[in-house]
């Protein structure tokens, strides 16, 4: 976590290390891709009593329409068998603040969601506009603790765009790229270099639109308090 939690707070999540800096002061906790590990760290932290608890960070496009670099509000987050309802209030906050967002569902992953087929079938099976790896456990063990939450996502790979196999061997606990697996990735399969490159280069336009919304947002993301 970048601070000691205190009661009121407004706390982050984030995949990555990279996101984690952009968020400056505001309290955040790094999923690396683990969803056990970060299941248990939220549950320490809502145990402090927060204010609310956002899910920040990149996300992958299930709707078409979605662009890269695209925002994305949370008004909910689920599967085809279970939905959280986000904040209202709260989501209506960020939306006028960043009108050019666009409101959506988020759908639950436990692995990057990499081919154009996988995203139709999810999007089919839930609606959602988007999809990323944490947004779930947040919306769960906000509903557990009785905590508002949001989600604040910015499109990093469309949903006609597939993810290289380098770029889904996942993150390291710290947050920062698995350097060895994707190395490994490469060797295996070097001709996917160039693909792996694009989607760098989208990721950082999904940054600079999570930098953005950081700036007109502030500190607390809009959260209540």
């Amino acid at each position: 976590m970048s601070a000691i939690l205190e009661r009121g707070d407004i706390l982050a999540v984030v995949g990555m290390t990279r996101e984690a800096k952009i968020l400056g002061a505001t309290p955040v906790i790094i999923g690396g891709g683990d969803a056990a590990a970060l299941a248990a760290r939220l549950e320490e932290a809502l145990g402090h009593g927060v204010a609310g608890v956002v899910s920040f960070g990149l996300c992958g496009a299930l709707d078409p329409a979605l662009k890269v670099g695209d925002l994305v509000v949370g008004d909910g987050v689920g599967d085809d068998t279970e939905a959280f309802e986000a904040d209202a209030a709260w989501a209506a906050r960020i939306m006028a603040a960043l009108p050019d967002a666009k409101l959506g569902r988020l759908a639950r992953a436990e692995r990057p969601v990499a081919s154009v087929a996988e995203k139709s079938a999810l999007r089919a099976a839930t609606g959602a506009a988007a999809v990323d790896l944490e947004s779930y456990p947040v919306a769960k063990a906000a509903r557990w603790f009785g905590v508002p939450f949001a989600v604040i996502r910015a499109v990093s790979d469309a949903a006609d765009r597939a993810l290289p196999p380098a770029a889904q061997v996942g993150l390291g606990p710290d947050g920062r790229p698995a350097i060895g697996p994707v190395l490994a990735s490469l060797r295996s399969d070097p001709w996917q270099i160039g693909a792996l490159i694009r989607t760098a280069l989208e990721a950082e336009d999904g940054f600079h639109a999570l930098e953005r919304a950081r700036a007109v947002l502030g500190a607390r993301l809009g959260g209540p308090g």
